[in-house]
Order: C-alpha cells, then structure tokens, then sequence
C-alpha cells in the first residue's frame, strides 16, 4: 500500500511539472525516509491523472496507522507538506525558471510561479474550492462576496498542544522569509513547500509570493525581507510603482497603518496584490477636482462607498509627488462638523489605503481616506461595521473589502443554511441559537419578498448578504455618498 501511495505521488510530481523526470528515484527515496522505511517494490501498475488529495490522505492515513502522526488536520497538514517538500524544486532553481520566463514576460514568470504554488499544494486547490463565491449587483457596480471555508479549524487536541508548546520568536511573524523551507509546528504552519521570488522595490530587498488562501485570482503578497512594522509614508507610494513598472498586469495595495482600519499583519510591512479587477477598480470618478500644482494629474471623487481619491498620470512621480501631500494633509486635518478628527489624547486617526495599478500607459493611484476614532457609542470604531450588521461582518475593513471584495467568516455557511430551512418552513428564527442574530435582519428583508421558496432562497439570501456588505462599505467611508458628505470631501481637498 505505501509503495503504491508513493510511486503514485512521484508520478503526480513527474505529471505536474514540479518533479524532473531524472529524480523520480531520488523523490521516491526522500518518500520513503519521511516514513522510516528502508524497504521498497516498484508496484507494477503504471499510475497517470493522479488526485493529488486522494493520494496524500492515503499516505497521511497510513503516517497515522504507523503512530508517526496523530490524526488531526494540524498534524496532517504539517506532515503532507513535508511530502511535497520531496517533490519540491530547491528555491534557486525556481527563482532561475521565474526570471528566465520573466525575460520574455512578467506574465509567463507569474503564470509559472502561480502553477507552481497550486501544484506543490502550498495553495491547497480542493480546500479552496469550497469557499463559497458570489457576485452582488449594487449602485456601486458588481460587488464580490465569499465566505471563506479554505483555512481549516484546528481541533482540541491540537489547541491544547498549542498551549504546551514553547514559545518561539521564530520565523516572527507568517510574513518572515525565514518560512521558506520551515517545517512548522502545531502553533505554526509548516512551510516546506514554499518558494520566494526575491525582488527589489525602493532599492531594497523584498519578497514576492503567493497567499496560500487565495481570495481572488492571484493573489499575491509582496513582504519587506526585514521584519518591520508598516507605515504608509512617501516611500509606500514608491514600492507600490516599483513593483507594477516590474508586474504591469497587477496591481498593489497596501493595507493603513493603524488599527482598526489596518490590516490583521501590522507588525510586518508587506502589501497584497494580484491579477484581478475588483469592482473599485471599475468605479469611475464621479466628480473631477484640481489640485493646484499638480494641474498636469488627472483627480477626482470616486463614485464608492468608501473615501476615495483617484489620481491619474502617465509619470509615476507626479503621482507619488501628489500621494505625499495628501497623505501629509490628510494626517493633520481636523473637521468637527463631519466628526473628523486628527488625533485625540495624542491618538493619531487619520491615515490611507493606497492601491496602484497600470492601465495601458497610464498609472492610477486610488488613495481611500481612514480614520479609526472610536467613541462610547461605536466603541469598535466609528468608520467600521456597525453594530447592526455584526450578525454578517465584524471584522476590520481592510485592503481587501475596502476594493469591493467581503471576505466573511465560515460560520456564515452554517447559519444560511439554516436560515433557508427556517424561512421556508415558516420557523421561529429567534429560536435557534445559532441564528437568532439574524432575526431582526430578516425580519426587515422579507417583505420586498411577494414568493420564496427552494428555487429562490439561496439567491435571496446571498443578494441580501451583499446589500449588508454594501452598507459595511458605507459605514467605512469617512465622507458619505450624501451631498452633505461630498461638500465636506470637498472641504478637505480644498485643502490641498
């Protein structure tokens, strides 16, 4: 059984691409040491069109029947990367494939990279797959929701052995190139079958790679090789244009710099990028502004939920130039009447999600204003989700939601479920536990509703999560989509 497993996972190595054909014996033989064995009978049966999740169960079921392994999906999974690791090119050797395609064409180097992460199950495509995806029209333009079930939830055991681990401060964060290659351990992901593709951005060392949670096609991060806390400053504007002068197919953002409306990663200056248009990208300016002195760069309000700034120039420079002086104005503007406030008890508030991207010859630069002020009412921030639409989303708003993108959490898959059955069942949603949140929210949409029933639900039920996730976006927005909150995006440009 074990012989079979293993000349099978070769194979998948030899078919993908990721293992020459000249080191089946070798990656067999690495194979076999993972698993303590000296013995081996090349199986008879050739093997083609391999499942790579069939085929890695099969050897993990069998790490735990041999008590290498506790059968947990934290113990599982460290283990099966170690398997691909054996399968694995060193990372030289796919720095040199990326830069000799990247010769050609940045496109062929990012295609090839991404293949790569996909096939080496660092991107692990049948756990991705069942995130759940949807699309949501609004007067915004077509807004992204998924609800993400690729991360896998650790179980108690593996919790409990998380405690009795000794801390260690190495790699210091998930963002650390120091992963590439680490074995990991149950509080920490093992990361053998991760490559980096250095790269220079500012005149200093970044690295380039994939998430291995990719929310959209994609979907890369871009991490200073020094572990360094982010700050949006003039040179965050410069790394964002070095990198899509190098990848002109992408575009780049950057988380803010301050919680709340930062990121979950603050502590390590990194962006994330990808090849993909979110529907920000497609929003247009719905009122064209001039900055004086920067008359040649083409600015204006875009037409979303969120504050935005979009700046356009053939010249990158200028477009840095501008970002600055916003940035700078923007930290130190204070507006009581629009409850904008620049710091208070020596608490900054005011920073920006920044997001490049190259269209044909010309360069864009959306600049979205944020500002994380709390009060008694709001305590989990003014410019966040409101309280009333917790029950959907919670969480920050950070670079990813604020591009039109609701990345929302895997209980969600559950709780529609059953609210499709209590709905259509005539059932007392307040009832259940689980979903009792939900009660008011229902409540509210049901009437717009002449008919539901098992043809319609679902597609009810997603439009009305999107409409939630629509008003999260305006709870963001330090300035409204109202003329009263336009006037006073206007008052703070005229600033500038």
């Amino acid at each position: 059984m074990l012989s079979e497993s293993i000349k099978k996972l070769v194979q998948y190595g030899v078919e993908s691409g990721i293992t020459p054909e000249c080191e089946r014996i070798y990656a067999t033989n690495l194979l076999l040491d993972a698993f303590g064995e000296s013995e081996y009978t090349e199986p008879e049966t050739e093997y083609a069109k391999i499942n790579l999740e069939e085929v890695l169960n099969e050897l993990l079921d069998e790490a735990v029947k041999r008590g290498i392994i506790e059968d947990s999906v934290v113990y599982r999974d460290l283990f099966d990367t170690k398997l691909m690791n054996c399968l694995m090119p060193r990372p030289a050797q796919v720095q040199k494939e990326f830069w000799d395609a990247y010769k050609e064409d940045p496109e062929k180097a990012t295609d090839y990279f991404y293949k790569l992460s996909q096939d080496s199950n660092y991107i692990r495509r049948y756990r991705v797959k069942k995130d759940q995806k949807w699309t949501v029209d609004s007067e915004y333009g077509k807004i992204d929701i998924t609800i993400n079930l690729s991360k896998p939830e650790k179980d108690p055991k593996a919790i409990a052995a998380a405690k009795l681990v000794k801390s260690s401060s190495y790699p210091k964060c998930l963002l650390c190139p120091e992963n590439e290659g680490y074995a990991g351990r149950v509080n920490h992901p093992a990361r053998e079958n991760h490559r980096i593709i250095p790269i220079t951005i500012n005149d200093s060392p970044w690295g380039f790679q994939y998430s291995p949670y990719v929310y959209y096609n994609e979907h890369c991060i871009v991490f200073n090789s020094k572990h360094t806390p982010m700050k949006i400053e003039r040179n965050t504007f410069v790394k964002l244009f070095d990198f899509v002068k190098l990848f002109p197919h992408y575009f780049l953002g950057s988380n803010a710099d301050l919680p709340i409306v930062g990121g979950s990663i603050l502590s390590h200056d990194h962006f994330q990028g990808g090849h993909y248009t979110f529907a920000m990208a497609k929003a247009e300016i719905e009122k064209h502004v001039t900055i004086p002195g920067y008359e040649d760069v083409e600015s204006g309000i875009v037409k979303w939920p969120l504050s935005v700034l979009r700046i356009r120039s053939k010249d990158e420079k200028r477009l840095i130039d501008l970002a600055t002086h916003v940035l700078a104005n923007w930290r130190g503007y204070t507006d009581e009447t629009a409850f904008i406030f620049a710091e208070t008890d020596g608490e900054p508030h005011n920073t920006i999600t920044p997001i490049a991207r190259k269209a044909g010859d010309t360069f864009e630069l959306d600049l979205t204003l944020r500002n994380n002020i709390t009060t008694e009412e709001n305590p989990l921030g003014v410019y966040h989700p409101h309280a009333r639409y917790h029950h959907i989303k919670k969480e920050n708003i950070g670079l990813i939601e604020v591009m039109g993108l609701a990345v929302l959490p895997a209980r969600l898959k559950e709780e529609l479920e059953l609210l499709e059955d209590y709905i259509l069942s005539g059932k007392d949603i307040a009832s259940n536990e689980k979903i009792e949140k939900h009660a008011e929210w229902v409540a509210e949409f049901l009437p717009k509703y002449e008919k539901l029933d098992k043809d319609n639900i679902q597609e009810v039920l997603r439009k009305e999560v999107g409409n939630v996730f629509v008003h999260v976006l305006e709870d963001a927005g330090v300035y409204k989509c109202t003329p009263e909150g336009r006037e006073a995006f206007m008052r703070f440009i005229n600033t500038l």
